[in-house]
């Protein structure tokens, strides 16, 4: 693991942020054995003054990269997907979920496993969604990507659909684990490890 993304668990109950002029204060939790991190849920699930300043600072960095679509997973990312996607003009956005449901007659299933996620976890496309996808310009957003798995599972079911990734946006990237250097971010965030 990078020494730059990882920093050493002493009991630390909270990880303090900044994106352009929000500070915030991050609780960390543990998230497996001998590893914490500092959990975003509360912040990006309701504080629209942070969302608003995170989605402006992000559609600046997406620039002109043509993007015609948000895609996002559910749940946390769903009110940055909208921010980011009114700031765009967009006027409709994916949110790819995580169980099939009744009126999904037809639809497209990748399977994740994340790092906040105990269980192996479906990624669900509905027939409506994939045909909104063909042949469109598509941004990937989340808040946040550690070992950008649900990216890569992402990236597959917008390929099936015949969509073009136009780019990958998140707050941040956490830990070491993620490598590519086609993420555009606004921040890291560290993991907490026992050494």
């Amino acid at each position: 693991m990078s020494p730059a993304r990882t920093r050493e668990y002493r009991g630390q109950k909270y990880l303090d942020v900044r994106i352009g002029d929000e500070k915030r204060r991050l609780p960390i939790v543990a998230a497996g054995k001998d590893v914490w991190i500092a959990s975003d849920a509360e912040l990006v699930l309701g504080d629209v003054q942070f969302i608003q300043t995170c989605a402006g600072l992000l559609v600046k960095r997406i620039g002109d990269l043509r993007v015609e679509l948000i895609i996002t997973a559910e749940a946390k990312s769903i009110p940055l997907a909208y921010a980011v996607a009114t700031l765009l003009g967009h006027e409709r956005f994916i949110i790819v979920r995580k169980s099939v449901k009744g009126y999904m007659k037809e639809f497209l299933e990748e399977e994740v496993k994340s790092i906040t996620t105990r269980e192996k976890q479906k990624l669900i496309l509905s027939d409506e969604d994939r045909r909104s996808i063909e042949r469109k310009r598509v941004c990937i957003l989340d808040d946040v990507v550690s070992t950008g798995k649900t990216l890569v599972a992402l990236e597959r079911l917008i390929a099936r659909a015949k969509g073009i990734v136009a780019c990958k946006c998140a707050i941040w990237r956490e830990g070491p684990w993620y490598r590519g250097k086609d993420l555009i971010c606004l921040d890291t965030l560290p993991i907490f490890i026992k050494r």
